[in-house]
C-alpha cells in the first residue's frame, strides 16, 4: 500500500513537471514505462567528475605495495552498489598475495567482511585522499554489481566519472545504463552483476596485462 502511494505521487510529480532531467536513458525509459513521463519533456544529461580534485596523475605506491596489483572500490555501500560482490570477490582471492584491495566506505558489520592480509578496509577519507589513492591503484571497480535491484541496471556509478576522469582502468557492471557510455576496451571492462566467480576470473586477466606493459616499458 505505501508503494502504491509513493507510486501514485511520483506519477503527479512527473505529469505536472514542465521538465524532467534524468542521469541515464535508461532512468528516462522507466519514467517513461512506469510512471508515464511524457518522453518530450524529457532530457538525460550525464554527470561528471569535479576535475578540479579528480584528474589523472603519477601516485608512487608504498613500499609495502610496490610489488602488488592493487583494485579499489569506494563507495557509501548502498544495497544497489553490489559491495556483497565485492567482499566475496576477496574472500575467494584469500590466497592470492600478488593481489591487493584497498576498500574504502562505511562497511557494516552485517555484510561480515573478509579480515585477510590482502585487504585493506578504510571507512572515511577526503577527497583530496580518496583522489591519491585512486591514483595509486591499478585497477578500479565502478560496479554496480548487484544483480537484483532493478535500479543498478539503470544508474551509472559516480565513481565511474571519477576513474575515467582520472584515466584509471575499471571493471563495470554489465548494466543497460553503463553501455549508454562505456565500451568494453583496454580501460574498460564489464562483468556480469552479482557474479563473484566472473570477477574473480577477470582480475587475473588484468594482472597478466599489466605485467606485459610493464615489460614493454622496462624494454
Amino acid at each position: 500500500m505505501i508503494a502504491k502511494i509513493c507510486k501514485f505521487f511520483d506519477e503527479i510529480t512527473l505529469r505536472f513537471s514542465d521538465y524532467v532531467i534524468t542521469d541515464t536513458k535508461a532512468q528516462a525509459d522507466f519514467f517513461i514505462k512506469e510512471l508515464g513521463a511524457v518522453s518530450e519533456k524529457i532530457e538525460t544529461i550525464y554527470l561528471e567528475a569535479d576535475e578540479k580534485i579528480y584528474y589523472p596523475r603519477t601516485q608512487v605506491k608504498s613500499d609495502e605495495l610496490k610489488d602488488k596489483f592493487v583494485v579499489l572500490y569506494f563507495g557509501s555501500i548502498l544495497p544497489l552498489q553490489g559491495v556483497d560482490v565485492v567482499l566475496e570477490t576477496i574472500r575467494k582471492l584469500k590466497g592470492r598475495d600478488d593481489i591487493f584491495f584497498d576498500i574504502i566506505g562505511p562497511i557494516p558489520q552485517s555484510l561480515q567482511k573478509p579480515i585477510q592480509s590482502n585487504v585493506r578496509y578504510t571507512d572515511w577519507l577526503s577527497q583530496e585522499e580518496l583522489a591519491e589513492r585512486i591514483a595509486s591503484a591499478d585497477l578500479c571497480l565502478a560496479g554496480h554489481f548487484n544483480g537484483s535491484i532493478a535500479k543498478a541496471d539503470r544508474t551509472i556509478p559516480g565513481k565511474a566519472y571519477i576513474y575515467e576522469a582520472m584515466k584509471k582502468k575499471m571493471i563495470l557492471g554489465n548494466s543497460s545504463a553503463n553501455r549508454e557510455l562505456f565500451r568494453e576496451d583496454a580501460m574498460h571492462g564489464f562483468v556480469t552483476m552479482g557474479d563473484s566467480n566472473e570477477m574473480c576470473r577477470l582480475l587475473p586477466e588484468y594482472i597478466n596485462k599489466n605485467e606485459r606493459e610493464q615489460s614493454k616499458i622496462a624494454y
